[in-house]
């Protein structure tokens, strides 16, 4: 983050697959095999890191999200969500075959469960784009730990640019050691509660905290309805989210990224970051699926609504 603005082709890169969303919400009950469930309000909306791409825009920030489509009804539907959204669609593959990516949630009053699918191709490499957008922040939505990834968060770090990535419910663990080496470089980490336990193997999640905060430079955790926790240089901060009523958390975490990444850019210290991304959230969950990420002129009444 130390060149000068005139230097960046685009503020955020945003790197990861598009997701249909198929949110059945208002679930009375949770889904058991062989039972049947009706909820009370469906919708088909646009996920994956479209959300964060769409909610880094919405916040007034130049992103260029790397993203495969195809010619499936998925892919058609998510980009035409990107485009009426007005996102930058330079980074944009076009396959002349299906690349499906869908993802069938069902959320409750406390929780939600998913069902996923993705068509493999192979993603774009992001070194060179790296170099031609030389971006402030570059955004993975999911903990990776592959050797092109580990380039691109090296190359990323020459060009001055700062990493944040996410985990997501990915079948790793502190104990590979490649896991460990990704992780050690990236900036800023953001698993959920749930990940940070899973991924540390810890009981509690206070030594799962200790412990990835050992490792990342800035470690932000997300517990939900009960806001989030970072730390920093040893220093930790918690920040609760504002009260609401919960539609469909799905891109809870996705908005709450965008949000702590337009405070990054913006200079904020660690608690102003860690307030703007929980009100980001925190307004996600008011509608289902991204539909509810918020744009920058409802920031400050949201900001204001923090307990």
């Amino acid at each position: 983050m130390e060149r000068d603005a005139d230097q960046h082709d685009c503020e955020v890169l945003i790197a990861g697959p598009y997701f249909a969303d198929l949110v059945f919400h208002g679930l009375p009950r949770p889904v058991e095999p062989g039972r049947e469930v009706f909820a009370d309000g469906f919708a088909l909306v646009s996920g994956g890191a479209y959300t964060l791409a769409m909610a880094v825009h919405r916040l007034g920030r130049t992103a260029v999200w790397s993203v495969d489509f195809g010619t499936d009804v998925f892919s058609t539907e998510v980009l035409s969500a990107a485009r009426a959204e007005g996102l930058d669609e330079r980074a944009f593959r076009h396959h002349p075959g299906p690349v499906r990516s869908l993802t069938v949630a069902l959320s409750g009053p406390d929780d939600r469960a998913m069902v996923s699918y993705q068509d493999a191709v192979a993603p774009q490499p992001l070194v060179p784009l790296l170099r031609q957008y030389r971006p402030r922040i570059l955004m993975f939505p999911q903990l990776l730990w592959d050797e092109p990834t580990l380039a691109a968060v090296r190359a990323a770090g020459q060009l001055g640019a700062l990493v944040v990535m996410d985990c997501h419910d990915v079948p790793a663990s502190l104990t590979d050691p490649a896991v460990r080496r990704v992780l050690a470089e990236v900036d800023v980490f953001t698993p959920n509660a749930a990940e940070a336990l899973r991924l540390t193997g810890a009981a509690d999640l206070d030594d799962a905290i200790t412990e990835l905060a050992a490792l990342v430079p800035t470690l932000v955790v997300k517990r939900d309805a009960r806001g989030a926790v970072a730390v920093r240089g040893g220093k930790r901060y918690d920040t609760p989210a504002v009260p609401v009523r919960t539609v469909d958390a799905t891109a809870a975490g996705d908005c709450f990224n965008a949000g702590l990444v337009h405070g990054l850019l913006s200079g904020h210290d660690l608690p102003a970051c860690l307030a703007v991304a929980a009100a980001c959230g925190s307004a996600a969950v008011t509608g289902p699926g991204s539909g509810a990420a918020l744009r920058a002129a409802e920031l400050p009444s949201w900001l204001a609504r923090l307990p």
